[in-house]
């Protein structure tokens, strides 16, 4: 197996500090984004969409989803478990990763895609035909990631970790879209306390320098 894999973008990161929880190891190519390797025609020959990660197995089928990717490794190796193990467990990781992906780190993407001048007709990752930015689209990021941070703060003020009583992948995918965000000027502020012990206990990881 082979994992392309890219320095600092979040969906590449959630799939490193997962491989770090369960050690394992894999094979890895590095694709520099800021150069334009994932556009390039080497790459593009092996995933079309132009995305990372992306992890190409033995008989050379290639995935290119960070949860997809992550739940083949669960599947290959399920100690220690990260998507739970009991129904209840494995139904509150995968409710917790979806509110993380579809509240906190839309708004990151959003915010950062449509304002930063280095995604100027690229408002949407991969490749494909240039897309314009859309500035009300990055303005209505700021109001959507304040929801986020009130419902991740809430949660936390009675749990330890966001999706059960253990780190889980819900984790993962909420402490690589936070650290995300800061790209965006999107944070965590102060008064939310239990927000911020949970990303200093997750940050302390070291799975988390992966």
């Amino acid at each position: 197996m082979k994992l392309y894999d890219a320095a600092w973008a979040p969906s590449p990161r959630r799939v490193r500090i997962f491989l770090a929880e369960k050690r394992i190891d894999v094979a890895r190519v590095s694709i520099d984004l800021r150069r334009g390797e994932h556009l390039e025609a080497d790459y593009l020959a092996i995933v079309p969409r132009g995305v990372v990660p992306a992890l190409m197995l033995d008989d050379g089928e290639v995935l290119t989803e960070s949860v997809a990717i992550c739940r083949f490794f669960e599947a290959l190796h399920p100690d220690p478990p990260l998507f739970g193990t009991r129904p209840v467990e494995i139904a509150r990781v995968e409710e917790w990763t979806r509110r993380v992906e579809e509240t906190g780190y839309a708004a990151a993407v959003e915010a950062l895609r449509n304002a930063s001048p280095a995604f100027a007709d690229r408002g949407l990752p991969g490749a494909g035909p240039a897309i314009a930015q859309i500035p009300a689209l990055a303005e209505r990021a700021h109001t959507r990631w304040a929801g986020f941070v009130d419902m991740l703060d809430a949660r936390l003020a009675g749990s330890e970790w966001l999706a059960d009583d253990r780190y889980s992948f819900a984790d993962i995918m909420a402490l690589t879209t936070i650290d995300f965000a800061r790209a965006a000027k999107l944070t965590v502020p102060d008064e939310a306390a239990h927000l911020r012990r949970w990303h200093a206990a997750a940050s302390a990881r070291p799975s988390a320098q992966a």
